[in-house]
C-alpha cells in the first residue's frame, strides 16, 4: 500500500506537471497539505530529482518564490507503434520528447507468435540503461484499452486476442498502457496544436488499414466496446470489394494502402505506363502505395488518377465525420503529405461538396504536424497522463 507521505508527493508533481513552475505557497493552497508538510516534501522531491527549481516568481513585493517544475529527465517512458510495415520503439523523457527510436520492419512470417517476440524483443533493446516508469504500446487493431488487450487486426489476420498488457508487465515489470495507434497518435497532434479548433478534432490515421482519432468538447472517444472511430470499415460503395473485416464496400477495401497499390499493379498489367514501376525497380511486388502518393506530387499520369480517387473516397468519409461531429479540424495523417496540396485540395473540394455547410463552414482540413513517431509520442503521453492522474488530495 502506497504511504501517505508518496501519495502526496504524486499530488504535488501532478499540480506540477499541470501548472508548470510553481511555487511552495502555491503548492500549499492548492493542494491543502500543511505548509511544514508540503516544504518538506518539496525538499524530498528536489533531493531525489523529481523536481527542480525554475528560477523565481516575478511581479510579487518583498521575497521572490522560488519555482519548481517537474525534472521532465527523471525517468523515461517506452512508447512503441506498430503495424503491418514497421515497428519502432522510442524512448522518451516526461516531457514527452523523443531521446531514441529503434525502427524495423515489421516481421508477419512467424505469425502471432513471431511478431509478438519481436515487440519484446525491440523493447527490451530501447529500455537498456533506462530507468522507466510505465510502457505505452500503440496497436493497429482493434484494442480494448481497459484491459489491455488486442481484440483483431483487419490488417493482420493472425493478431486476435492478445493480452498485451498482462505479457508486457509481466516480462519487465512495470505499468503497461495498451491502446489504438489511431488514438495515440490524435493525441500526439492534439497536444501540438494549440488552436481552440483541436478540442473538437478528428485525426485520420492512414495506412493498410484506416481510422479515426475523435476528439468531441476536449474529449477522446472510446464508445461502449473501444471500438469508437473504426473509420475503415464505414460502407461507401454499394457493390464494392471485399474487406477483410468480412463486408463490402468498406473504405479501406476501396481506398486504403493495400487497394492503392493493388490499382497499380492492375493498371500495369493492362498495359499503364508509370514511373511507380521505376521507382519499385522494375517489380510490381515491391509498389508500395506511398511510392504512387509520391509519384502523383510529380506529376505522374497512373499515380495522379490513382491520388484522384482515393481522394473521392476519403472525402466522402471525412464528409460524413463532419457532418456527424461537427469538428473544428481535421488532421490527416503526415504519411499523407509526399501527395502534397494537391491531395488536400481534392479532399477539401469534395467535403464541402457533401457536407452540410453549417459545419464545412466550421472546419479546417490540414496534414498532421507531427510527422514522426506520433504513435509513440502520444501513447507515452497517455502513460504519464495515467502515471500523474488522480492525485491522492482534491484540489481547490
Amino acid at each position: 500500500m502506497i504511504s501517505r507521505s508518496d501519495r502526496d508527493k504524486r499530488t504535488i508533481e501532478s499540480l506540477v506537471r499541470r501548472l508548470g513552475p510553481t511555487s511552495r505557497a502555491r503548492i500549499h493552497e492548492l493542494t491543502r497539505i500543511r505548509l511544514s508538510a508540503t516544504s518538506q516534501l518539496v525538499r524530498d522531491l528536489l533531493t531525489e530529482g523529481r523536481l527542480v527549481e525554475a528560477g523565481v516568481e516575478d511581479g510579487r513585493l518583498g521575497r521572490k518564490s522560488v519555482l519548481l517544475q517537474l525534472n521532465e529527465h527523471y525517468r523515461s517512458v517506452i512508447g512503441l507503434e506498430f503495424d503491418d510495415e514497421c515497428v519502432t520503439a522510442g524512448v522518451t523523457d516526461l516531457k514527452p520528447r523523443v531521446k531514441k527510436v529503434l525502427r524495423e520492419k515489421t516481421r508477419l512470417d512467424g505469425g502471432q507468435p513471431g511478431l509478438l517476440a519481436q515487440l519484446l524483443c525491440v523493447t527490451r533493446k530501447a529500455m537498456d540503461g533506462e530507468q522507466v516508469i510505465g510502457i505505452g504500446v500503440a496497436d493497429p487493431g482493434l484494442v480494448d484499452s481497459k484491459r489491455g488487450i488486442t481484440l483483431t487486426s483487419s490488417t493482420m489476420p493472425f493478431w486476435r486476442q492478445v493480452p498485451l498488457g498482462e505479457i508486457f508487465a509481466a516480462e519487465f515489470g512495470v505499468p503497461v498502457l495498451v491502446e489504438t495507434r489511431t488514438r495515440a497518435k490524435a493525441l500526439a497532434e492534439r497536444h501540438d496544436d494549440d488552436e481552440a479548433a483541436a478540442t473538437s478534432m478528428i485525426y485520420i490515421d492512414y495506412g493498410s488499414g484506416i481510422g479515426a482519432g475523435l476528439f468531441v468538447d476536449g474529449r477522446l472517444l472510446y464508445g461502449k466496446g473501444s471500438a469508437a472511430g473504426e473509420f475503415g470499415h464505414t460502407h461507401i460503395v454499394e457493390h464494392g470489394p471485399i474487406c477483410t473485416c468480412g463486408s463490402f464496400g468498406c473504405l479501406e477495401a476501396i481506398a486504403g494502402l493495400r487497394a492503392v497499390e493493388a490499382r497499380v499493379r492492375r493498371i500495369l498489367t493492362d498495359g499503364g505506363k508509370t514511373e511507380v514501376l521505376e521507382m519499385a525497380e522494375g517489380d510490381p511486388t515491391r509498389i508500395t502505395g506511398w511510392m504512387v502518393f509520391e509519384a502523383a506530387s510529380r506529376g505522374d499520369k497512373v499515380a495522379v488518377n490513382v491520388m484522384a480517387e482515393v481522394a473521392r473516397y476519403l472525402g466522402l468519409g471525412i464528409a460524413n465525420l463532419v457532418n456527424l461531429f461537427n469538428p473544428g479540424l481535421v488532421v490527416l495523417d503526415a504519411r499523407l503529405a509526399p501527395a502534397g496540396q494537391e491531395l488536400l485540395d481534392q479532399i477539401n473540394l469534395v467535403v464541402r461538396r457533401q457536407a452540410l455547410r453549417e459545419a464545412t463552414d466550421q472546419v479546417r482540413i490540414r496534414y498532421a504536424r507531427v510527422k514522426d513517431n506520433a504513435g509513440v509520442l502520444g501513447v507515452a503521453g497517455m502513460v504519464l497522463d495515467k502515471h500523474y492522474a488522480n492525485p491522492a488530495r482534491e484540489l481547490r
